[in-house]
């Protein structure tokens, strides 16, 4: 894809190349900043980072400290077939969280001949922040690519999908000029407070107004009531308990609805968590919400990561309820 707005810019013609720095650690103030970012990957790709059972995504984020959530199988980003992958943490954690991605998709592409798949990052960036990175008359995007030493192109806003205001920002070159690049983009992209706080789900097309929730789940805050009441989603999901100490909310989910909420071996409920980012707690068997026959399901986390594990288990009921 060509640039918008934005000289074509390539790598110099170099001297000889030269060892090029590491990314240089962020001062103490910018590793109390919380940010994220973004980037597009294969399916195949995907399972390679989740690995057997989940063990490499936990593996990776233990060793960078950064959260990594993924999208589902089947949500791809618009006008392709790549899912998203979200990296979020301060700047130094998500950088570490990229070099230990890369270099084992890196890995696996040179293991499969894959040319294309270790050649280029793609970023997921809003198109706000576009202009952040591209500079006036293209300065920043040049000193990004004279620093790196990385290809950097960002595409034209798609007009096609009604909605998306993101842009894709593709980086080339050696892995070390790639995570140089990162680190310059996303360093500046933390400056950008309204990027800063807009950390979402990794896929936030399908986290939209549910229209059988009875309340608007795309981003805004909930009241601070304790109880509120919504329409049925399935035949008896009902109330909703909002606890004052942080962000928690608790549904009520039919015993005959849970087993596809938790799904066979934990595995529905495992995906849900790992995609939205929050933590998701089932009561035990007997345990019911009181007067009636639903088990309590109690999910924390931010309220982006709340609403998007409260849309993904509606879906799994309405599922089981249409058939």
């Amino acid at each position: 894809m060509e640039c918008l707005d934005t000289p074509a810019v390539s790598s110099p013609e170099a001297p000889p190349v030269r060892p090029r720095p590491r990314p240089k650690t962020p001062s103490p103030d910018s590793r109390e900043t919380q940010t994220y970012i973004r980037f597009l990957v294969s399916n195949i790709a995907a399972g390679c980072i989740i690995g057997k059972g989940g063990s490499t995504i936990t593996e990776l984020q233990s060793q960078s400290g950064a959260r990594i959530q993924l999208s589902r199988n089947h949500e791809f980003y618009p006008g392709t077939a790549d899912r998203i992958i979200m990296v979020s943490g301060t700047t130094s954690e998500i950088i570490k969280a990229m070099e230990l991605i890369l270099e084992k998709l890196l890995t696996e592409a040179e293991e499969s001949n894959d040319a294309e798949g270790k050649s280029k990052v793609r970023l997921i960036v809003p198109h706000s922040s576009c202009g952040g990175i591209i500079g006036k008359a293209g300065s920043t995007i040049k000193s990004f690519v004279e620093d790196s030493g990385a290809g950097i192109k960002i595409s034209p806003q798609d007009n096609n999908h009604v909605g998306l205001n993101d842009r894709l920002t593709t980086i080339t070159g050696s892995l070390e000029e790639q995570i140089r690049a990162l680190f310059l983009i996303l360093s500046r992209l933390s400056e950008d407070t309204h990027y800063s706080q807009s950390i979402i789900t990794p896929y936030p097309y399908a986290v939209a107004c549910n229209p059988m929730s009875g309340m608007n789940v795309c981003g805004g805050k909930y009241p601070n009531s304790k109880v509120m009441t919504s329409p049925v989603v399935s035949t008896r999901l009902s109330a909703r308990t909002f606890e004052g100490r942080g962000n928690s909310l608790m549904i009520g989910v039919a015993d005959e609805h849970i087993g596809a909420v938790v799904g066979r071996g934990g595995r529905n409920i495992m995906e849900i968590s790992q995609v939205s980012g929050a933590r998701i707690k089932v009561s035990d068997r007997g345990d019911f919400i009181s007067g009636t026959f639903d088990r309590k399901v109690t999910i924390t986390g931010s309220w982006g990561a709340i609403n998007a594990a409260e849309s993904m288990i509606m879906h799994k009921i309405s599922s089981i309820s249409a058939r």
